[in-house]
């Protein structure tokens, strides 16, 4: 076996299941060997990480096979659907690293889809029914039961037409009448029994304001809008298995009408391929529920660091690179599965050591004093911003006699393993000398106010004859020349680690302690003027990113995650 035959069967082993079966496809030549996908979100709300494994997938698929992969937005619900959402899906999209061909929307084909449920009635093929949701649930039956046939099935054709015309009027209440296919009411799928193609909506579009009072259901629209626009492969999620029958059956009503069947033209269709969700520990991805999550402020917008949300990982620090990392190392499969948050976590932190800036950051602060360092004395001390980048450079930070440094580093009475700050032992101060304490001050009630050291001149970091080994390396900044700032710190959003199969209401899951704010703070100069977007690493901390609330003077920055995985070490796991 060659070199290039060995590499092409790994490559064909990497390949999911989705893809080999485009592959398939294009063996067989239909479509002409074209390839064709979409992404198909509706906007009614902000896009998870949910869907950006449909995002990776439908965009991945096209470049892989040199096709491409439209965006289109299914706008069939006016009652929940507004321009903002648009915008924030076309930002998600873009910060993920993948661009669409074109854009359109489920609305393009209203026309299109009201002449088609014309065809159909006229074909005897849909009815109007004017029966409440709960009789037309009752009659669908069960799914070991067959349905029952609604009163209005057999209705005259010119009946169905002309109420189907007063359904698309302002007049027309909400409720009061449906259009149905005409398919089959002892089908074991239940999406079979005539299922509802139209509904009444009496809320403007955002898009065609009130020319529409009548709305086409997603089942109705979707397969048509694929259809219409030459999509080749409808990639979804797993619960859309049982809707492909009707997906099908609803594109061979259409190529009828169009006339594309009679010409055996039926290599010519889309392909519904469907996969697994992703789900992840301690969170939710219902898009309701995270709604309520926004209106009833249990979290702070969308946008909020401890959401699913693209937007709210983005503000929180995660890169895009890191996300779709995950998504490739969890894979595409037939089988859902509940995804440990751990593993995104360790994604991002793999992500980010390759990327972030060091910088000094001290969190709770209790001060040093170096008490032989000269007094109007200071220093630049050279920091390397990435030791894994090469060509990241450098900046420097200031070196003075007072500084802050963590008050967990200190320890008046340690233990023999403890390498940190303790009396009569030397350590270093990172990008600066080796220090050895002295002593330290007290207040009243025992708390520890001020640690003294001494400092050795010719322990400069760098500096010839300056590398003799000391056990405990500590950050620090200058309590002279740093800034004040603000630091949330995140934890789980869900006490629970599967909170969508707790049968308790979901908000009686949600972790009161999930954000922490600590506003004492001191961060260096440098690290105080970098922006949101500049990916951050606090020494010895963890992962840090600046937060759009900060302004000149008074940075806030969101803990992204922290330098190893201690929290699943806390729940004992």
């Amino acid at each position: 076996m060659t070199k290039k035959t060995e590499a092409e069967t790994e490559e064909k082993h990497s390949l999911s299941f989705v893809e080999q079966l485009v592959e398939e496809d294009l063996a067989a030549g239909k479509n002409d060997g074209r390839i064709q996908t979409r992404f198909p979100p509706e906007p009614n709300g902000y896009l998870h990480i949910g869907h950006a494994k449909a995002i990776c997938m439908d965009f991945g698929v096209a470049e892989r096979y040199n096709g491409v992969c439209n965006l289109r937005f299914d706008d069939t619900n006016p009652s929940k659907e507004n321009t903002e959402y648009v915008e924030n899906i076309l930002n998600d999209i873009e910060w993920l690293g993948f661009k669409w061909g074109n854009i359109y929307y489920a609305s393009d084909y209203f026309q299109q889809l009201w002449d088609f449920a014309i065809w159909m009635i006229k074909q005897g093929r849909a009815y109007v029914d004017e029966q409440t949701a709960e009789q037309i649930a009752e009659q669908k039956g069960t799914p070991t039961t067959p349905g029952v046939a609604s009163p209005y099935r057999d209705r005259p054709v010119e009946e169905n037409l002309r109420l189907f015309q007063q359904m698309n009027t302002p007049e027309a209440v909400e409720g009061s009448m449906v259009l149905r296919a005409k398919l089959d009411m002892g089908n074991p799928n239940m999406h079979f029994r005539d299922p509802i193609i139209y509904r009444i909506i009496q809320t403007p579009h955002h898009r065609t304001g009130t020319k529409w009072h009548c709305y086409p259901m997603y089942d109705f629209a979707h397969g048509q809008s694929d259809y219409f626009e030459g999509v080749t492969h409808s990639i979804c999620t797993l619960e859309f298995v049982p809707h492909r029958p009707l997906y099908d059956k609803f594109v061979d009503f259409l190529k009828e009408y169009d006339g594309t069947a009679a010409k055996g033209m039926d290599n010519y269709r889309p392909r519904q391929i469907e996969f697994n969700r992703l789900n992840l520990t301690y969170t939710v991805m219902s898009k309701r529920k995270l709604h309520t999550l926004v209106d009833e402020h249990f979290v702070n917008g969308w946008d909020d660091p401890r959401m699913p949300t693209l937007c709210g990982m983005r503000r929180r620090g995660y890169s895009p690179e890191s996300i779709r990392n995950f998504i490739k190392s969890i894979g595409y499969t037939k089988f859902d599965a509940l995804n440990d948050m751990a593993l995104l976590e360790a994604a991002v932190r793999d992500d980010l050591n390759k990327r972030a800036t060091r910088v000094s950051a001290v969190l709770d602060p209790v001060k040093l004093v170096i008490t032989n360092y000269p007094e109007e004395q200071s220093e630049e001390m050279e920091a390397i911003n990435n030791p894994e980048d090469d060509t990241a450079g450098s900046h420097t930070i200031t070196f003075t006699r007072n500084l802050w440094i963590e008050r967990a580093d200190f320890m008046e009475d340690a233990p023999k393993k403890f390498f940190r700050m303790t009396p009569g032992k030397e350590v270093r101060l990172k990008n600066a000398y080796i220090v050895k304490c002295t002593g330290c001050t007290k207040d009243a009630d025992g708390n520890i106010t001020e640690i003294q050291a001494e400092y050795d001149p010719q322990s400069k970091s760098g500096m010839e004859g300056a590398n003799r080994k000391v056990k405990g390396t500590l950050h620090w900044v200058s309590a002279d020349a740093c800034i004040k700032a603000e630091v949330r710190e995140y934890d789980r959003l869900f006490n629970v680690e599967n909170p969508s199969a707790d049968e308790r209401d979901f908000r009686e899951l949600l972790n009161p302690d999930s954000l922490h704010v600590f506003t004492n703070c001191y961060v260096e100069k440098f690290a105080a003027e970098r922006k949101p977007g500049e990916y951050l690493q606090f020494q010895r901390v963890g992962y840090f990113m600046a937060d759009p609330d900060g302004g000149s003077g008074h940075p806030v920055f969101n803990k992204t995650v922290g330098l190893k995985d201690t929290w699943a070490k806390q729940m004992g796991k």
